[in-house]
């Protein structure tokens, strides 16, 4: 008896993806919920699981495009599981092998089972997957645990290695070699097709002011050690920023709606799209009901949405229905950048890198940690004087935070 293996529904608007990677190859055994594959639509990448435990026959290859709902393998049921081979003998000489041999073994033969997507982690980031603990099935070592393995590496161990020697001029390339051609992922199609369709649909304008930091670095300074010992996460910039930016679309609520053809749609609640960006790309999940949150439970939400992105675990519910959006271009380096709106949004503000300046307080010069703060807007339903006046309300809020408690 065979099961078909079929693309699951992953959302009304999802009627296609492709192949990113099959994680078990023609003939494998599988057992019952190992994962056999990546979906990459134009909004996520999803892992598609085995529904039965048997032999697999694929009927579709990596990189092709496949309709929701198409058969792309089958798992005979009726095989048996390969059954291992063991003697005596061979338990002996398993037994006099020196100790270095067995490592080299059980690491080898864990290499050999890992995915794909992390043999390609492990080969960009230099890890070995052998080394890092899995957390999947069986003790499978996941893409998400091989992307924490990367992050958490400390930078001690990139001092210990010796100083690399004068680098050898490049070759030139051939012929063949000058350039390269690959499809753009759904993923990446999406993001540009939505990037213009921005432009094109929507009166964009955008306006800059900037904010002192001191007082906000000064409060984290502060409290952080207090805050991390109650909560179990730091008090980061972001969480201040998203209630300031609540606190300004109350007072300032032309740019929490949006438009509908010929309407104008008020939002009455704050759920916020924070820009996170990805090996795949740009996504923004949104943390819902930002103005009932305190500042620990946006950080607690931040946290868990940018780790379920980055392992390609988000889902289409956690990317919709955004009332406002805040990307921070800043933890890139950048100074000044004028953001493009997400639409339907009508306002989306942009965060930029803290630059210590002189600049003029009670008629003295000072030094102080200064960042670029930058709102794009909508202007069909937003005007000017209603941007200005948000982005001011965000200043003052940053900079005097204890009118985010009295919300004025």
């Amino acid at each position: 008896m065979a099961t078909e293996v079929k693309v699951p529904a992953l959302g009304e608007s999802i009627t296609s993806g492709i192949i990113a990677a099959w994680n078990v190859k023609d003939g494998d055994y599988v057992e019952k919920d190992q994962v056999l594959y990546e979906l990459e639509t134009d909004k996520i990448t999803s892992e598609g699981l085995a529904e039965v435990a048997g032999v697999i026959s694929l009927s579709a290859a990596e990189g092709d495009e496949v309709e929701i709902g198409a058969v792309i393998a089958s798992i005979d049921e009726s095989a048996d599981a390969p059954q291992k081979s063991e003697n005596s003998d061979t338990k002996e000489d398993a037994k006099a092998e020196p100790s270095e041999e067995k490592t080299e073994s059980a690491s080898e033969k864990k290499s050999d089972a890992v995915s794909p997507a992390v043999r390609r982690i492990a080969e960009e980031e230099k890890i070995d997957p052998a080394k890092v603990e899995g957390t999947g099935k069986d003790g499978r070592v996941t893409k998400g645990d091989m992307l924490k393995a990367g992050s958490s590496r400390m930078p001690a161990e990139e001092e210990k290695k010796p100083a690399a020697s004068a680098p050898a001029p490049a070759k030139p390339a051939s012929s063949g070699e000058r350039t390269t051609r690959k499809r753009m992922t759904p993923l990446r199609a999406k993001i540009a097709e939505r990037l213009v369709a921005a432009q094109q649909e929507a009166a964009m304008l955008t306006t800059f002011n900037e904010v002192d930091m001191s007082a906000v670095m000064g409060l984290r300074k502060k409290y952080q050690d207090a805050f991390v010992k109650k909560n179990g996460v730091k008090l980061g910039f972001m969480s201040l920023f998203v209630k300031a930016v609540v606190n300004a679309l109350r007072e300032v609520p032309g740019l929490n709606a949006q438009i509908d053809g010929n309407e104008i749609v008020q939002n009455h609640f704050y759920d916020i799209g924070i820009a996170v960006s990805t090996p795949k790309g740009l996504m923004v999940p949104v943390v819902r009901d930002c103005d009932q949150l305190g500042l620990a439970g946006i950080e607690k939400s931040i946290i868990e949405y940018a780790n379920k992105a980055r392992e390609g675990k988000i889902g289409i519910d956690d990317l919709s229905g955004g009332v406002f959006t805040i990307t921070n271009g800043g933890i890139f380096g950048s100074m000044l950048s004028t953001p493009i709106l997400n639409a339907p949004q009508s306002g989306i503000l942009g965060m930029h890198t803290i630059q210590e300046r002189p600049v003029a307080i009670d008629g003295k010069v000072e030094i102080r940690p200064m960042m670029y703060l930058a709102v794009s807007y909508d202007h069909r339903i937003v005007d000017g004087k209603e941007a200005v006046t948000f982005l001011v309300k965000v200043k003052q809020a940053l900079e005097d935070p204890a009118r985010l408690l009295l919300e004025v």
